[in-house]
């Protein structure tokens, strides 16, 4: 059994959300297949969900698939999505007995259909579990995103729902897949790369931004105690002084 995180003495951020790279690179650096690297991967997704709630993190968000990520080799995708599969199947009755809700952000219907109906029914059965949330982000982009809540509030206008004057920084924020989550508090990215990725760039405003060298295969429980750690000892101004 993992050991558990020591507690970090600074309070805990209330939303983590982490950029999982350096997948492809761990298994190359042990001359293994990419899917070894996925594996690697899962197995640290459950260690950091684990070590999350431990900490008092109340959202973590992962970055699972992006919406570019079609454009890898079509046996790697069947690869992730098998993978996807099996860490539902796998890990579902933890998430329930451990009170968490499963929330899945993304055109993740554009996945294959038995997969959308289990990603349907774990979050169905997971939707009033009262502890931590857990956000997968699955055939996800921040820029589709926010353009589909220009979209959803141009429909209200044209509706006579609300004025075009009545568009502002909160309206557009609530039209978000994640506008019943709290703000980000801190984004991880991990490998060693330093950028966004199409990833919660609205949410990340002003999110405080870690980038990480550890590969996220040997990402684990004290990695993100330290992190925790990091994000405690600066200061958040938001824009004042």
């Amino acid at each position: 059994m993992a050991a558990k995180p020591a507690p970090s003495p600074e309070t805990p951020p209330r939303h983590v959300a982490i950029i999982m790279d350096g997948n492809g690179r761990w298994a190359k650096k042990r001359l293994l297949p990419r899917i070894a690297g996925h594996k690697q991967g899962v197995e640290a997704v459950r260690r950091v969900s684990r070590a999350a709630r431990q900490l008092g993190i109340e959202v973590l968000t992962l970055y699972a698939f992006s919406s570019e990520n079609w454009r890898r080799p079509e046996e790697e995708v069947r690869d992730l999505m098998g993978l996807l599969r099996h860490f539902l199947a796998s890990e579902l009755e933890e998430l329930i007995s451990e009170g968490v809700k499963l929330k899945v952000i993304g055109d993740y219907k554009r996945l294959a259909p038995d997969l959308v109906t289990m990603i349907d029914q774990a979050m169905a059965r997971t939707v009033d579990n009262p502890g931590a949330t857990l956000v997968i982000a699955l055939n996800y982009g921040a820029q589709a995103e926010i353009a589909a809540a220009a979209r959803k509030l141009a429909g209200e206008v044209a509706a006579g729902r609300m004025s075009a004057d009545a568009i502002n920084e909160a309206a557009l924020e609530n039209a978000l897949e994640t506008h019943d989550l709290p703000p980000l508090d801190l984004l991880i990215r991990t490998s060693g790369e330093q950028r966004l990725s199409n990833f919660l760039l609205w949410q990340a405003a002003y999110a405080e931004l870690l980038f990480v060298d550890t590969l996220w295969p040997d990402f684990d429980a004290d990695t993100l105690a330290e992190a925790i750690g990091q994000f405690g000892r600066r200061q958040r101004r938001f824009g004042g002084l």
